[in-house]
């Protein structure tokens, strides 16, 4: 146990350890529902949607795109902490401070590389099926009415339910000005933006006007 924790709690390993921590932790607060944002957090939402959509992009560049940003960045995060923790344990470990540190850092810059290619492979199944669920279901939820359930819906942020027969569905939704649906009101969904997994709607009013 001294050995492990010493392993994981030290570069290069330690990085590793800490963006896989903050991985974790971040899908128990989503398990626990804690994630979601109120009305009030809407502007603080926007910036969050405006990140996760460059952040999609950036990955999309180094063979991670297909999957949720969450889901790629979790599953670097456990190949590069998996490839640098044995490597530090086997070869690093009984080195000097000096040599081990700068071997470390070729070794993490090393694992960020291999990591990626490897993690391209592992998401490659989750690709494929998305891409299977992603051409159907956009055009399936055309035409659906649903609820805001947001504190309002613009061009940059919102929240809709959707019933489906079973638990229910909720989308990202964005609307055009001068629609700005407010949180209660029912919406049509009009289309699907692949890009940022987003679904354009309009106000039910002014569709059916």
């Amino acid at each position: 146990m001294n050995a492990f924790l010493h392993t994981v709690l030290t570069f290069p390993t330690l990085p590793w350890s800490v963006l896989l921590a903050v991985s974790a932790a971040y899908w128990v607060l989503a398990a626990t529902g804690l994630l979601h944002h109120s009305g009030s957090d809407a502007g603080h939402h926007a910036g969050d949607a405006a990140s996760h959509s460059e952040g999609a992009g950036m990955f999309a560049r180094i063979g991670l795109g297909g999957v949720p940003v969450t889901v790629a960045l979790t599953a670097l995060a456990f190949t590069g902490w998996v490839l640098t923790y044995f490597v530090h344990l086997l070869l690093l470990a009984g080195l000097p401070d000096g040599v081990r540190v700068l071997l470390g850092l070729v070794t993490l810059v090393a694992s960020v590389i291999v990591g990626v290619l490897v993690t391209s492979q592992l998401l490659r199944p989750l690709r494929m099926l998305g891409a299977r669920l992603g051409s159907a279901a956009p055009r399936s939820l055309a035409g659906r009415v649903g609820t805001v359930t947001s504190a309002h819906v613009d061009e940059r942020s919102g929240r809709v339910s959707v019933e489906d027969g079973g638990a229910g569905l909720v989308l990202e939704v964005r609307a055009t000005p001068p629609d700005r649906p407010l949180r209660g009101q029912r919406v049509v969904i009009l289309s699907h933006d692949r890009a940022t997994h987003t679904y354009l709607i309009v106000s039910e009013d002014r569709f059916n006007a």
